[in-house]
């Protein structure tokens, strides 16, 4: 009986991942043609693109009826690209992805490599680490950033899960994840931070 359960266990655990696999490919694909998504994030559901695409960036711009000058933050899969992406690290950013356990957007100075119209009037960009396993994945695999802004007009409530998301967005993208669409749970916004070129903090959020 205790063998059959761990079976089972094993067959559902198969399935899971072959289904996050096939998910995964079809985001990916669209991503690199230059498409939008619609996703789960390690905190709210998004809409999402290449954030070295310009084109892409400005159709999510257009999707949420947002002003550009409004800058989206980007997601990275592991905290050594973030060099990558700005003029140079601040150490204590270092610390502050080191002791937060909970999502934490950080905005930096200097922004580079990435879509112009995603960064902010005074050089910013918000960056985020991810630690969701699908988001990591898609980002180690479309091997570049993706942008991340919550899956709604702008001035509109956030949607805290997929079934709050409205049939407008739904049917503006170009693919919607179906990883955890059934998770119910209440998803809230990470906290954001500003690290100032001499290192100093502004809490933007908690």
């Amino acid at each position: 009986m205790v063998q059959k359960t761990q079976n089972d266990k094993n067959v559902w655990e198969d399935k899971l991942r072959i289904f996050m696999i096939e998910d995964l490919n079809k985001a990916i694909e669209i991503l690199k043609s230059g498409g939008v998504i619609l996703y789960p994030t390690d905190t709210v559901w998004g809409l999402g693109c290449d954030a070295t695409n310009e084109k892409a960036v400005e159709r999510i711009y257009q999707i949420k009826k947002r002003n550009d000058s409004k800058s989206m933050i980007i997601l990275l899969d592991n905290e050594n690209k973030i060099p990558s992406y700005i003029k140079e690290m601040p150490e204590i950013a270092w610390d502050l992805i080191d002791l937060t356990e909970n999502p934490l957007t950080i905005i930096y100075p200097g922004a580079k490599n990435i879509a112009t119209n995603l960064i902010a009037a005074d050089g910013s960009i918000g960056i985020r680490v991810s630690k969701d396993i699908f988001n990591k994945k898609l980002i180690e695999k479309l091997r570049k950033p993706i942008v991340s802004t919550s899956a709604n007009i702008s001035g509109e409530t956030t949607p805290k899960n997929y079934d709050e998301i409205s049939n407008e967005i739904i049917d503006s993208v170009d693919y919607v994840v179906k990883w955890r669409q059934n998770d119910f749970s209440k998803s809230t916004p990470s906290s954001i931070i500003r690290i100032g070129v001499k290192g100093e903090i502004e809490i933007i959020r908690k």
